[in-house]
């Protein structure tokens, strides 16, 4: 590894990320915390869990444009100390206005991280090493999330107050790394105020992805909002979705490895088309299996997956959409998936568990197949609108005129 070549101030970035990661402990038992301690229903929980991804939705926005015209530096203390008090109020709190309000703050204050560290390494790091930096980053999120899930199957058995106060520890400490290693990076040139975002919003190949994404997303988040609250209906223990969190994330760190060597030169779509419908079989296994740890972990390793031949073509295929010059808003609107998704995905299988006991998970197995099957027919388009002169989507003339793209 040429770990010497990436600049300072991109490891301050890769160390405070590893280390927010590795106290990431909340999330993964806001469900389960929502029911057994402040003795929610299955549904209320999965609604008021929903709730971050509003926040999500509205951070990953503000996020993006406070980074790029209040500064990457900034928007990274100011979201990093939000999201620790926000931790410690739903933690701490047992009226339900101020868990759900302390909720969607979480969420939003942990997306308005993203934009701004990745345009802090596009900042810093060299173009020819971006590529290694950011399969680093990639490669230590899901350390992070491996490790965060055994040890919160741990400390869970202390109690769930115990995690929502190490997780805001962990995010004052990342604060600090940041503050201490990170200045601000920032190009000093006045951002762009041209309809970019109209610009992502008028794009039908584009917006065909994301809606193929967003189905994606929506099974993935069942994996994270909506499983934890079945194996508790079963009787299995919460140290147990420790167990098979930290199975998927182990997968993925190891397996990362492997994959670009199992589709380099293949076409994308089918590729993705692939990958959900691994996500689907795998959220299929639970339906019979579901009551049974051993069932979980095989449904566990055969989603992640699909979840690891998914990555690289999701991320080439919006670089390959996007204009040069939007990049950054193309971007913005392709990340709402996920905050979306985490809204959507417990909303819906909280409903779901209540009503349809194991047999909802039927209804996200379909849901990855619709995905599936929306890849391999948008295939086509995507490969057409790639291989024509400039490959990428132009805005109507007078979309052009208003942005000052000719």
């Amino acid at each position: 590894m040429r770990s010497r070549s990436l600049p300072a101030v991109y490891w301050f970035l890769w160390s405070g990320m590893l280390i927010n990661r590795l106290g990431g402990f909340a999330v993964l038992y806001l469900s389960l915390y929502l029911t057994d301690v402040r003795h929610l229903g299955a549904s209320a929980a999965g609604l008021v869990t929903g709730l971050a991804g509003v926040g999500g939705m509205a951070g990953v926005l503000l996020g993006g444009s406070l980074a790029d015209r209040w500064g990457r530096r900034r928007t990274l203390l100011a979201c990093h100390a939000g999201t620790a008090v926000s931790l410690l109020v739903l933690g701490l709190s047992s009226a339900l206005p101020l868990i759900a309000g302390a909720t969607v703050l979480v969420g939003a204050g942990q997306a308005m991280a993203g934009p701004a560290f990745v345009a802090a390494i596009v900042d810093v790091v060299p173009e020819a090493d971006r590529t290694r930096a950011f399969n680093l980053q990639f490669w230590a999120f899901n350390l992070g999330t491996a490790a965060a899930s055994l040890m919160a199957g741990l400390l869970v058995r202390v109690g769930f107050t115990l995690l929502f106060v190490l997780d805001a520890a962990t995010t004052v400490v990342t604060l600090c790394v940041l503050a201490l290693g990170v200045p601000e990076t920032r190009p000093s040139v006045t951002p762009g105020r041209g309809p970019g975002i109209g610009v992502a919003l008028r794009d039908r190949v584009f917006l065909a992805f994301v809606g193929l994404s967003l189905l994606s997303a929506v099974v993935v988040a069942q994996t994270s909002t909506v499983l934890p609250l079945s194996m508790r209906r079963h009787g299995l223990p919460p140290g147990d979705y420790g167990l098979v969190a930290g199975l998927a994330g182990g997968l993925i760190v190891v397996g990362q490895l492997f994959v670009p060597r199992l589709i380099v030169g293949r076409r994308k779509g089918p590729v993705l088309a692939l990958a959900a419908a691994l996500q689907g079989l795998g959220i299929a296994v639970l339906a019979p299996l579901g009551g049974a740890l051993w069932g979980c972990l095989l449904a566990a390793a055969v989603w992640t997956c699909g979840g690891m031949l998914a990555a690289p073509p999701n991320a080439a295929v919006v670089a390959e959409l996007s204009p040069a010059d939007l990049r950054a808003r193309y971007q913005a609107v392709f990340y709402l998936v996920f905050p979306a998704a985490a809204f959507l995905a417990p909303a819906m299988g909280g409903w779901g568990l209540e009503h349809l006991s194991d047999a909802y998970w039927l209804l996200p197995a379909a849901l990855a197949l619709l995905a599936a099957a929306g890849h391999l027919a948008a295939s086509g388009p995507r490969e057409r609108r790639r291989a024509r002169p400039g490959g990428q989507y132009e805005a109507p003339r007078r979309w052009r005129r208003a942005s000052g793209r000719g």
